[in-house]
């Protein structure tokens, strides 16, 4: 019976340790600055990951993050959130930190000011 006591502790110090490594390997990254959207002339050429762009899927730029990385993506002024996939790079323009699919602008309602104050949330 010693043993089996002995045994278990050890499997749930075990499981503790790997729930701890496992929570500190997955940090939240925030990041605040500039988006914009993407015009429609680009609808159907092709992004940088390749895939072609469709401005009516939820998708964005940016210049450092992996393809496929979801991002939460937040306008300031209204606090309206919408999540996208990084499928691009990009914008090559100073103070601007993501580019917005159309549908994506839309959701978080910047289509009429084009460029909005955002905050951008994932996990890395």
């Amino acid at each position: 019976e010693k043993a089996y006591f002995y045994k278990m502790i050890f499997r749930l110090l075990f499981l503790c340790s790997l729930l701890a490594f496992l929570t500190s390997c997955s940090e939240k990254v925030v990041q605040s600055g500039k988006a914009s959207y993407y015009a429609k002339k680009f609808n159907g050429r092709r992004t940088a990951s390749g895939q072609k762009f469709r401005s009516y899927k939820r998708t964005a730029a940016h210049k450092t993050l992996p393809f496929g990385t979801k991002v939460k993506v937040t306008n300031l002024r209204n606090g309206r959130t919408v999540k996208v996939r990084i499928n691009d790079r990009g914008p090559f323009v100073a103070g601007r930190i993501i580019d917005l699919s159309r549908k994506a602008a839309r959701r978080i309602g910047m289509l009429d000011e084009g460029v909005a104050s955002v905050k951008i949330e994932y996990t890395k």
